[in-house]
């Protein structure tokens, strides 16, 4: 009897360590997996692509503040970046203005050859919905509960956002609606909230204003490319007076980037070093800036498709991920 005894326990406890070996090695073989999503997950390269493209000008002699953001609207869209992934905010409607003799159409030449309204133009904010607040907030992701999905942000630590914004500025301000202002400091704290909060990878920020290179000033995150229009003391300029709409159409900074962009799209190798080379102050009328000292990269490395394009990088894996999937139980 003491023998059988001792036999069962003997059994037993073979059993228990078989069952607890089984366990631990369940357990690391899962671990591994999440280890290997992770790794898979945890890529340097950046997946998605954003555009946030700010027009803060309202009134009818501010038509090229207008057309230079749909102008580049145009481009992104052209390079591949999809309506879902472009914020566009535009304070005026210049297409259904009852000054326009083209009506329903905005052109950024004379000789309209590309209307830049169409019928393909998703705009997000309009009119009094561009203020600072509803900026700020996009940008920093603190938009209330009820906002719908095209009025928000929706980058991550993968996300490469190009940030436009155009209008009448000064030393360390852009006006909004000529009602209120938004100055280098309120855009450099959203960008440290941004990237605490790990909305973006890279930023390239673009400003067409006068003394555009001031507000970059002020900005201190890490990974941010900042191009401006024209330096402390400097307007930034018109260009294509039209005899037919009666203002000008487009502003001469904007025209000479988006005239190199014409010769680029979504599989070109061109670089940020190729589009900041071409800058010509006798064209532009203005010195345009460049701040490269937040940013980790060589802009001969920094393809245009980085932040115009969607390109992705794609990883090709030996074995599936089991991701979200649960076996099913007898």
């Amino acid at each position: 009897m003491n023998f059988l005894r001792a036999l069962l326990h003997i059994a037993g406890i073979f059993l228990t360590a078989y069952i607890l070996t089984a366990e631990v090695a369940q357990a690391a073989g899962a671990h591994n997996k999440r280890q290997k999503i992770a790794q898979f997950l945890d890529t340097e390269n950046h997946t998605n692509n954003w555009a946030v493209l700010v027009c803060t000008s309202r009134f009818w002699f501010n038509y090229r503040h207008i057309a230079n953001t749909l102008s580049m609207y145009r481009t992104v869209k052209r390079m591949g970046i999809p309506d879902s992934h472009i914020i566009l905010m535009l304070a005026d409607d210049m297409a259904c203005n009852p000054r326009n003799c083209y009506p329903a159409t905005v052109f950024d030449h004379p000789q309209k050859t590309t209307d830049l309204y169409g019928d393909n133009v998703e705009v997000d904010y309009r009119g009094y919905e561009v203020t600072v607040e509803n900026f700020i907030r996009l940008l920093t992701g603190r938009v209330e509960a009820q906002t719908p999905r095209n009025k928000r942000l929706l980058s991550d630590d993968k996300s490469n956002v190009f940030i436009y914004m155009t209008g009448h500025g000064g030393e360390d301000f852009l006006k909004f609606q000529d009602a209120e202002e938004v100055n280098s400091y309120d855009i450099a704290d959203a960008m440290q909230q941004m990237w605490e909060k790990k909305r973006y990878r890279e930023i390239l920020f673009m400003i067409d204003t006068c003394q555009a290179n001031t507000m970059y000033s002020k900005f201190y995150s890490p990974n941010v490319l900042s191009i401006g229009s024209s330096d402390k003391g400097e307007n930034s300029y018109s260009y294509f007076y039209d005899h037919d709409i009666g203002v000008s159409v487009i502003d001469r900074f904007t025209y000479y980037n988006l005239d190199f962009f014409e010769s680029v799209d979504m599989s070109s190798r061109h670089t940020m070093a190729d589009l900041i080379g071409t800058y010509n102050t006798s064209l532009i009328h203005s010195n345009p800036g460049v701040r490269t000292d937040l940013y980790a990269r060589e802009l001969q490395k920094t393809y245009l498709t980085d932040f115009f394009g969607a390109v992705q990088e794609v990883e090709l894996t030996a074995e599936p991920f089991p991701i979200g999937l649960k076996q099913a139980t007898g």
